[in-house]
């Protein structure tokens, strides 16, 4: 089994990618392989410095970069030899079997997108975090940026999905479904969300709890939490900054430590024909590690296939 990374995304990339990398393989088994895609004098350089044999890892040449702050679809047409798209032109031929990168998030999911490409009858795939629980464990949140402004319909399937991802990837048995509202009423929230709380009603797909308000983010009532990329990424950044400022005041315990982005790695992105996660452009070694460990049990697990399973493709 082979899983790719890309070596040159983060703002401390490639270093940072080599020591993540370097750790992440001592999970791997010996048949297992991790391939880096970069400029391979640049990698060999970074292994040489940081004293870790470039023996350990298949390197990838790709000459270019896709910088954090470059338009993703035009980067991404122009920079066909960037790591970025290197990595998913592999993951679409099957010469690998996970694809994960901690740079341009944007190139990360356009990439997803127009080169392995959605799987057919999802309308629009969804990039999925997690929301730590008081209780110890986690929640899902999805979608959390890929989709700012979504119709009922696509709720519905961000519904799906995550119930998908967390019974199969996070052991929940028939996980609990919420939409993310400003009231736990049924007429509550914009028309979408409305609209959205019918369709959830009528389906035999999910186990619908209903809506769930901001207070209920940290508690046991939701196992997978619904909402538009525009609120879910609000949460999601609103959860790094509460870990940030916590840290600074030297006022942590083992809950607000799973705030730690690093903790997770990466964000999934659910519905494509490949096995994909996005880093954090902050990505630490630790990060990058649990995020290549996070794309080595999608693929270890065949996850997206189990989408295509449900979808009836």
């Amino acid at each position: 089994m082979k899983i790719a990374v890309d070596a040159m995304g983060g703002n401390l990339a490639p270093d940072h990618v080599v020591i993540g990398a370097a750790q992440a393989l001592k999970s791997f088994t010996e048949a297992d392989s991790l391939v880096l895609l970069g400029d391979k004098s640049v990698i060999q350089a970074s292994c040489e410095k940081l004293q870790i044999s470039h023996q350990l890892f298949e390197l990838h040449h790709a000459p270019e970069v896709i910088g954090i702050d470059e338009h993703p679809t035009k980067a991404l047409a122009q920079k066909q030899h960037s790591s970025i798209a290197e990595g998913f032109h592999l993951l679409k031929n099957k010469e690998v079997r996970a694809f994960c990168g901690a740079g341009n998030s944007g190139a990360m999911q356009m990439g997803a997108l127009f080169s392995v490409k959605p799987i057919e009858g999802v309308i629009r795939p969804s990039l999925a975090g997690l929301v730590p629980k008081e209780d110890g464990g986690y929640a899902l949140l999805l979608d959390t940026g890929a989709n700012t402004d979504v119709r009922q319909d696509v709720l519905l399937q961000f519904g799906e999905l995550g119930s998908i991802y967390a019974a199969n990837m996070m052991g929940i048995e028939n996980p609990r479904v919420a939409l993310l509202n400003l009231g736990k009423e049924e007429g509550r929230g914009t028309l979408f969300t409305q609209a959205a709380y019918q369709l959830y009603s009528g389906s035999s797909k999910v186990n619908f709890i209903g809506n769930i308000e901001g207070s209920d983010l940290f508690n046991n009532k939701a196992d997978v939490i619904v909402c538009d990329g525009f609120t879910g990424n609000v949460v999601s950044k609103m959860i790094e900054a509460f870990y940030d400022l916590l840290k600074k005041r030297n006022f942590l315990d083992d809950f607000f430590t799973r705030f730690n982005y690093e903790a997770v790695g990466g964000s999934p992105i659910l519905g494509v024909n490949g096995n994909v996660v996005v880093g954090h452009d902050a990505s630490s070694p630790e990060a990058i590690k649990n995020m290549i460990l996070l794309a080595y049990r999608m693929a270890e697990t065949n996850f997206y296939q189990k989408i295509k399973v449900a979808f009836g493709d």
